[in-house]
């Protein structure tokens, strides 16, 4: 049984969207009580947890506030779970210390759920706990679940759940296949099959630009800041939707049509610190292929390999094995040895669908040649800028 995530866009009329703000409000004033009571009581050594910190705030704090008593309880309580969780993952080296929630800057977000039964949900109409009947812009299939999370961005309103699911098997067209990632070729596959890269935010770069230009000179905190911050915040988050999308559409994709996918394991975290590349593979978002198609391999029983760190796919020729240094101005692989021209990406692609033979400790990973002289580019005969020379980081 495998766990599948949903996430779907609410379609609310105003008086829903100043309940689901009055909910959000709720959950925060929540968590930021719990953080200072918490920080508190260990100044004093006094250790709580989570379920004694839920039962005090419920007899002597709640009964104080009248206001909280018009919105479900629910969302206190998970506000609790969630402040226990910021706890557990702090300690574990996981994440940062939690901190206090401000309006505005931090998620609006909140969870419900029903009592221990289960959530029925299906179609564009769903009836929820405490908001009875939301409905969505695009149709769910019928499925059940223990809890639903909101959350708003860009001023629009999200409904998130988990649901247990059990893949059927699909019908793989090829058995392995070597993927070779980088920056102006989103991913280049040894079957030929090229996934191009959307640039999503250097497509915007202009539009964001002219965007938060208006939005400095606005009158900070006035109602026409606020709308200028909406405007560039729908921007962002249009860019964010683009890129997931296409890594969402190769990953999918390698998972369910091979049986064995090799990927290259690249040091995404060292490799954004090259000032000259760090903005364009933030935008290829490369980290989250490799995380993707972990669990994706995972659903559709296909073999995940992770070629090594310092494999070099692409300094050897797919066709002789022989080595050769290639910088990254060379975007034609022209092998010293065989004469054979391939493209740079498509070379280092074959190499990863052979790549066990080749690690086996071939005499070719030991013998290194000189530079050849650097290719001209065979579609205009000039050579490229930096940004659109590193297409793959191998």
């Amino acid at each position: 049984m495998n766990h599948l995530a949903y996430k779907t866009k609410l379609k609310l009329n105003n008086q829903q969207k100043t309940l689901m703000g009055q909910c959000g409000g709720y959950s925060r004033w929540v968590w930021n009580w719990a953080l200072d009571f918490k920080q508190k009581a260990y100044g004093e050594d006094i250790k709580l947890n989570k379920s004694q910190l839920r039962k005090y705030y419920t007899n002597y704090v709640k009964p104080n506030y009248s206001w909280q008593s018009d919105l479900s309880s629910k969302i206190y309580q998970y506000a609790f779970v969630n402040l226990d969780n910021a706890y557990k993952r702090f300690f574990k080296g996981l994440a940062k210390y939690p901190r206090f929630k401000k309006k505005g800057k931090s998620t609006n977000s909140f969870t419900l759920d029903a009592s221990g039964k289960p959530i029925v949900l299906g179609g564009k109409y769903h009836k929820l706990p405490f908001f009875s009947w939301l409905k969505t812009h695009e149709k769910l299939p019928i499925c059940r679940t223990k809890k639903v999370t909101f959350s708003e961005q860009a001023g629009d309103w999200y409904i998130s759940f988990l649901i247990e699911v059990d893949f059927l098997p699909v019908e793989k067209t090829r058995e392995k296949v070597g993927v070779d990632v980088g920056i102006s070729k989103l991913a280049t596959l040894s079957c030929g099959k090229v996934f191009e890269n959307p640039k999503a935010y250097y497509k915007a770069q202009n539009w964001l630009t002219r965007l938060q230009r208006d939005l400095s000179r606005k009158v900070f905190h006035s109602s026409n800041w606020y709308k200028a911050r909406l405007k560039v915040q729908k921007a962002h988050r249009r860019v964010a939707n683009i890129r997931s999308n296409a890594i969402h559409h190769l990953t999918g994709y390698l998972a369910k049509n091979h049986s064995e996918v090799i990927l290259e394991d690249l040091n995404v975290k060292g490799m954004v610190k090259n000032r000259r590349l760090s903005k364009a593979l933030s935008d290829a978002s490369l980290g989250m292929i490799r995380e993707q198609i972990v669990y994706k391999c995972s659903w559709y029983d296909t073999v995940l390999q992770i070629a090594d760190r310092f494999f070099p796919s692409s300094q050897l020729c797919s066709e002789c094995g022989h080595r050769q240094k290639m910088p990254l101005s060379q975007r034609i692989y022209r092998c010293g040895s065989c004469n054979s021209r391939k493209d740079r990406d498509f070379n280092a692609s074959l190499n990863l669908e052979n790549y066990e033979a080749l690690a086996a400790g071939s005499v070719a990973l030991r013998s290194v040649d000189k530079e050849v002289p650097s290719p001209l580019d065979e579609s205009d005969g000039k050579h490229r800028s930096d940004v659109q020379l590193c297409t793959t980081l191998s």
